[in-house]
């Protein structure tokens, strides 16, 4: 399965700071491998500062009707 079949399993941040300073920017996304013993990450930006974070990926909101925003 390609990794564009399917929803990411996880997001990628870049952290700059700490605590409720912190600043978060969404940099990618990860695709848990079929067997379960790996990721591919893919990254639109590499940072030259700050830490890399991989969040699971969090629901879609959804509106009143329960559809997808």
């Amino acid at each position: 399965m390609t990794q564009n079949s399917k929803r990411p399993s996880h997001e990628a941040f870049v952290v700059e700071g700490e605590g409720d300073k912190a600043n978060w920017t969404r940099i990618g996304a990860v695709w848990t491998h079929e067997d379960g013993n790996g990721f591919n990450l893919s990254l639109s930006a590499l940072p030259l500062n700050g830490r890399i974070v991989i969040r699971n990926q969090k629901p879609k909101a959804s509106n009143h009707d329960g559809e997808a925003a």
